[in-house]
């Protein structure tokens, strides 16, 4: 999966090994959506069309992976879906971490909230760690990390104005600075400092308030999230952005791997309709600040307007 400025494609490999390719575009624009340019709405906004796309783009590979015998779920059907993954996934890294470290701390005589918060971040980025090190041992998930690195090594050919040839997008790395999990990793950071923030105004109430304000934290820290990493994006040389680019290069040596031929050939197939999309889009009258408003979580990676541009930001 890959997505420009305003459009996105997927590449699909069929059964009969034909290439199967859609594109469309992105439901929202910038030039069409002013407030798509406002800072921490549009953090949120894109956290959110990513995940929808991300669902759309499921959809059709089943289709084409299972051809006559696949249903396709009904809208309604993923919007539940989405809503009990977010529900879940809040459990998992917010309630429970918070839950361990409020309770546990007392119960070990850590009293400080700093402490306290400092420990519920260790909690939850272990939590991540290892669901994905362990999703890492399926096979079939080894096959979509492979096919993540099949789309860095594609973007990085594009931006570097090479052709998209097989064995010439092969030579470049699979890990690549604007890859979704250097938001996560910028998410997680944040979490600490405003956990501790909140936790501070709520000084001497009891855990479900604190818990409730972690909750309703979520949008304001992945928007706070999308803007510090969009301002390092600006220049991708500094250094806070390559400093802060380096647990997400880390992480992406287990959520990449060296892909095949075959799987590079799909990358592209994708990477050349969204070229062919962007070609035909409405006309961006802002292309910095466009560019700026991209987004893709692992596995649906950024497409810069020109080769060799910077200023993507990514988020997942």
């Amino acid at each position: 999966m890959m997505r420009g400025p305003a459009s996105w494609a997927v590449a699909v490999r069929k059964p009969d090994m034909e290439i199967a390719v859609e594109a469309h575009p992105l439901p929202g624009h910038p030039d069409r959506h002013k407030w798509l340019k406002w800072p921490f709405f549009r953090g949120v906004y894109v956290l959110v069309e990513s995940l929808t796309i991300g669902m759309r783009a499921l959809k059709m590979s089943g289709r084409y992976q299972l051809e006559e015998d696949f249903e396709e779920p009904p809208d309604k059907t993923l919007g539940w879906s989405m809503a009990f993954a977010f529900v879940l996934i809040t459990a998992i890294m917010v309630v429970v971490p918070a839950l361990i470290s409020k309770v546990g701390g007392r119960r070990f005589g850590i009293e400080s909230d700093l402490l306290q918060n400092l420990v519920e971040g260790a909690i939850r980025i272990s939590f991540f760690l290892g669901y994905i090190f362990l999703i890492s041992l399926i096979p079939d998930i080894r096959r979509v990390f492979q096919y993540h690195g099949a789309e860095h090594k594609t973007i990085y050919a594009y931006e570097n104005g090479d052709p998209l040839e097989p064995e010439i997008v092969d030579t470049y790395t699979t890990l690549h600075v604007r890859c979704g999990t250097n938001f996560l990793f910028i998410v997680m950071f944040l979490t600490i400092i405003g956990h501790f923030i909140g936790d501070l105004l709520l000084q001497g109430q009891p855990i479900a308030p604190k818990i409730a304000a972690r909750i309703l934290m979520i949008p304001l820290l992945a928007g706070s999230s999308y803007e510090v990493i969009r301002a390092a994006g600006k220049n991708e040389k500094s250094v806070i952005f390559r400093t802060a680019s380096l647990p997400g290069l880390a992480l992406q040596k287990i959520t990449t791997r060296p892909p095949s031929h075959d799987q590079i050939e799909v990358a592209i197939k994708a990477m050349e309709a969204v070229i062919a999309r962007e070609a035909i889009s409405e006309p961006v009258i802002n292309t910095t600040e466009a560019a700026d408003l991209r987004s893709a979580p692992a596995g649906a990676d950024l497409l810069n307007p020109e080769p060799g541009t910077a200023g993507a930001t990514p988020i997942t």
